[in-house]
């Protein structure tokens, strides 16, 4: 490799590694729009949550086949791209295999990386049966068309390449290593227990051309790769780095313990406080606090960063009593909606150099009907079979807050029985003296 091809690398890696910077703080900008939330609470448990459910992929395997599929596949990105920093190391400095001086520990890990790329390109191709070819219900679902429905199968198509373009370079490297004589810098360097069979198509093959067909691999390789991780930015495969801290910081009260609005306490307060003034000046600019949520910027920062982590796998949604049974809620949906309206309010802000200029859309209606919030259990399955810890419920039951403490608009019967517990201290229409009146029916 001569010193243009060495500055060629160089700016094709500045360039993908800027551009995925740039997206990053966008994405950080973007969770910062959510309310302040303390999750800095019982660190050893937060991080045995991410060592658990992020690395050890321990929910993942609740559902066998996809599960162990899925480490497969992730232990095959992570170790794989262990590579990269020899690919890095050879394409700026023209080296060949940099890393071999390691000896036979070096012939280990390319062994296991071409075993790995092996068995990802099987799962993968598993993967793309079932949903192209099986079609299994939750990826054909009616939240799950379009672009969110490519964007699986494209992820797939790149994973296939990426492992196709790996294991070609190895097998054209193995070939030129054991050319008589020797060929240019490819001296014996790593084992290929998949590719030295591979390599028997370049059986009779000029070297050159060999040659060619392993740059060429070589270059596809990592600029795939530098495609791959900027593709991540608008894809939901954004999981792969979000779920470490979407587990750290994720909620650890019991399923169903909900919190109690700050901006409600605040209120009740005042009214308890025999020597509080409520006719005391606010500040001229003070913003009446809101109940719930009816926008994006209304949720905290962890359930911005939910919608982020979103992998779109549907176990949710597929857990979903509700949607089990017909309704029109979809935890998966709530969650992508609730990405796309943080995406779109992001790109205003980003078009008026920094602030947001009212757009006259919400989350609420414009995204998430009420139909879907009411149709909502609060049975927790979403939260309890969500692989990285995400809570389409709380986002769920903001909204259901800002219904009804903002804009009074809950179904008649939740209303009727909110009446009868203020009027009766009970959600039924008999007064506490006829309550009992039940046990004398028999």
């Amino acid at each position: 490799m001569n010193y243009l091809d060495n500055i060629f690398f160089a700016i094709i890696l500045i360039l993908g590694i800027g551009y995925f910077t740039l997206n990053v703080k966008k994405i950080l900008r973007n969770i910062k729009l959510g309310r302040d939330v303390n999750r800095s609470d019982n660190p050893s448990e937060r991080w045995k949550n991410m060592a658990m459910i992020a690395l050890g992929q321990s929910k993942m395997v609740k559902r066998p086949i996809a599960g162990i599929l899925h480490i497969i596949v992730y232990l095959g990105f992570v170790i794989i791209n262990i590579e990269v920093v020899e690919i890095i190391i050879d394409g700026l400095f023209g080296t060949h295999r940099v890393l071999s001086f390691m000896g036979t520990f070096y012939d280990i890990l390319i062994g296991s990386f071409e075993i790995l790329a092996a068995l990802v390109l099987v799962s993968v191709i598993i993967f793309l049966v079932r949903r192209n070819i099986i079609k299994l219900k939750r990826f054909i679902h009616s939240d799950l068309k379009g672009w969110p429905k490519s964007d699986a199968n494209y992820i797939l198509y790149f994973e296939v390449v990426l492992m196709t373009l790996f294991l070609l370079m190895n097998a054209a490297d193995y070939h030129l290593q054991n050319v008589s004589g020797g060929f240019m810098d490819f001296h014996p360097a790593g084992s290929f227990p998949i590719s030295q069979y591979i390599s028997t198509l370049f059986d009779g093959v000029s070297n050159g051309t060999v040659y060619i067909i392993e740059r060429t691999a070589w270059w596809l390789h990592i600029v795939g790769i530098l495609i791959f991780l900027n593709y991540l930015y608008f894809s939901k495969h954004l999981h792969i780095l979000l779920a470490f801290p979407n587990t750290y910081f994720a909620d650890l009260n019991p399923k169903g313990q909900f919190d109690n609005l700050e901006s409600v306490t605040n209120e009740v307060k005042l009214m308890m406080d025999p020597n509080a003034d409520p006719f005391a000046a606010a500040p001229a600019d003070a913003v009446p606090a809101k109940f719930g949520a009816n926008d994006v910027q209304d949720l905290n920062w962890v359930q911005l960063m939910n919608a982020y982590t979103c992998t779109e796998c549907g176990r949710c949604t597929s857990a979903c009593p509700a949607n089990i049974t017909g309704k029109k809620l979809s935890p998966r949906k709530i969650m992508m909606d609730t990405r796309d309206r943080l995406v779109e309010v992001g790109n205003n802000i980003d078009a008026n150099k920094g602030v947001f200029v009212p757009d006259n859309k919400t989350l609420l209606n414009d995204y998430i009907t009420p139909e879907e919030l009411w149709a909502c259990t609060s049975c927790n399955a979403c939260v309890e079979e969500c692989p990285v810890n995400i809570s389409p419920l709380s986002i769920i039951m903001d909204m259901r807050r800002y219904l009804v403490m903002e804009q009074s608009a809950a179904p008649m019967s939740l209303n009727a029985m909110m009446t009868n517990v203020e009027n009766n201290g009970a959600p039924w229409q008999y007064s506490q003296q006829d309550r009992l009146n039940w046990k004398n029916e028999n």
